[in-house]
């Protein structure tokens, strides 16, 4: 879910807006980097036509902007893409703000410590935040278990166990994040 005044944008467009706010760049160099054999695409692979997908999307909302025209000799000539200030804006409060649900830890959550790391940034706020956002969750589906019965006993202990797994995640990620 956008923040209030922030795009819809998709996990995908996210990451590919992160990305630029790294530094110019164009679209195959995002497309390696987010394939499966690229830094980013171990924790999230974007398929090329989805990233030149999520670039013009991206600029038609005005987050990015072509700068320059790189000649190439593998192909067409390619444009190097910057992110704008409304951009660079964006992508910082996204990398701030926890994933809405447990089931998104595993796809944003990760792709939010991943830009960090590749950033030198601090996750610690994030863990935190994260944290802040499921522990509640947590509570009351504990609550609910006692009285659910049938399928519903089943689900809801599969989401019990796994919001478990998640907030020890969590946790043992606080420790290794404590500066030295």
């Amino acid at each position: 879910m956008a923040a209030e005044g922030e795009p819809s944008l998709s996990l995908a467009e996210w990451l590919v807006l992160c990305l630029i706010c790294e530094q110019p760049t164009h679209g195959f160099a995002l497309a390696v980097l987010l394939s499966a054999e690229g830094e980013m695409g171990r924790v999230w692979r974007i398929p090329k036509p989805v990233v030149y997908r999520a670039l013009q999307r991206l600029e038609h909302l005005g987050l990015v902007q072509a700068t320059e025209h790189q000649p190439s000799s593998q192909g067409p000539v390619r444009s190097l893409v910057d992110a704008t200030p409304a951009g660079r804006r964006a992508a910082a409060g996204w990398l701030t703000r926890p994933a809405c649900h447990n089931r998104d830890v595993r796809s944003e959550l990760l792709v939010k410590l991943a830009l960090l790391a590749r950033q030198g940034g601090d996750p610690r706020r994030l863990v935190k935040a994260q944290r802040e956002q499921l522990v509640p969750v947590a509570r009351a589906l504990h609550d609910r278990l006692d009285a659910a019965t049938g399928f519903d006993k089943t689900l809801v202990l599969w989401r019990c166990e796994t919001m478990a797994a998640t907030l020890r995640f969590l946790d043992a990620l606080a420790l290794q994040a404590v500066p030295e």
